[in-house]
Parts: structure tokens; C-alpha cells; sequence
């Protein structure tokens, strides 16, 4: 199915491109989320008309995320869990544990932003977690994880 994106799609295109997408995804993501509109001769007359307005809106959130990264960067998230003597956790500190932390902390951040490579957390001790703000935008924090003996 051919689609006209009307945001950045990581691994798919920018705003404005016509891509050529397997239905399911644009059927079942794409088009509900606001991301794309089927690529009718309309629909690419209407984009036209309205892309100005798309790219100020984009480069707003671009902006509005950049200046969150800035004040986001460097921070340090400092979590207590249960552990056994030797430093590994009872569970994990995944990204909603993360998340959550940081929203108390006053950014907001949902848990589909905390990107973990290497999957949750199950030591004590420090350790570098990216959050995504944007697609563009990527900012490392340090997670702290004390343990707490039972």
C-alpha cells in the first residue's frame, strides 16, 4: 500500500515522502496513530496544500524535544530494590520502574521512550539507559540501583 507520511517514521521515511508499506502496518499503525494518509491523488493534493503547516508543527516538536533533552542529559535516576548479598536483585528495574521515576522527578516520559539495549536492570550499581524523546533526539541518563537487604 502506498502512503504519504505525515510525521518521521524511524526505518521508513520523513515527512512528506510516498512509501510503499505492507498494508497490515498501515492499516493497523500508521494511518490509526496519524502518521500516514493512503497515497490518493486528494489526499497528495491536500498534503501539498497543508505541508507548510506539517513541517512548523514538526520542527516545534523537534524544538520543544531538544530543549528537554538539554535539561534531561546527564541525569541520574537512583532506584532501591531488594538484592541478595552478592548485588543481583530479587525481579528487575525495567522501564516503567524508569519512567516512573522520572515523571516524580518532573520530565514527562512515558515507558515506550526508555530504551534499555540490554535489557532490564538485575544488579546493583550504575548503569547508561537512553531515552528517546524524539527520533532525532536521544539522551543517556545513568540509572543508580542501591540494594536493599531483606
Amino acid at each position: 500500500m502506498q502512503v504519504i507520511l505525515l510525521d518521521k517514521v524511524p526505518n521508513v521515511g520523513g515527512l512528506g515522502d510516498i512509501v510503499k508499506v505492507k498494508d497490515g502496518y498501515a492499516r493497523n499503525f500508521l494511518i490509526p496513530t496519524g502518521r500516514a494518509r493512503r497515497a490518493t491523488e486528494a489526499a497528495k493534493q491536500e498534503f501539498e496544500a497543508r505541508r507548510a503547516e506539517l513541517e512548523k508543527v514538526a520542527a516545534g516538536k523537534l524544538a520543544e524535544a531538544q530543549a528537554q533533552g538539554e535539561k534531561l542529559g546527564g541525569t541520574t535516576v537512583k532506584l532501591t530494590q531488594k538484592a541478595g548479598v552478592d548485588g543481583r536483585l530479587f525481579g528487575s528495574v525495567g522501564n516503567f520502574d524508569i519512567a516512573e521515576e522520572l515523571t516524580k522527578q518532573g520530565y514527562k516520559i512515558a515507558k515506550a521512550q526508555v530504551r534499555m539495549p540490554n535489557g532490564p536492570i538485575k544488579v546493583v550499581g550504575d548503569t547508561t539507559v537512553s531515552v528517546a524523546l524524539h527520533t532525532d533526539v536521544v539522551v543517556d541518563i545513568t540509572v543508580t540501583v542501591y540494594g536493599e537487604t531483606a
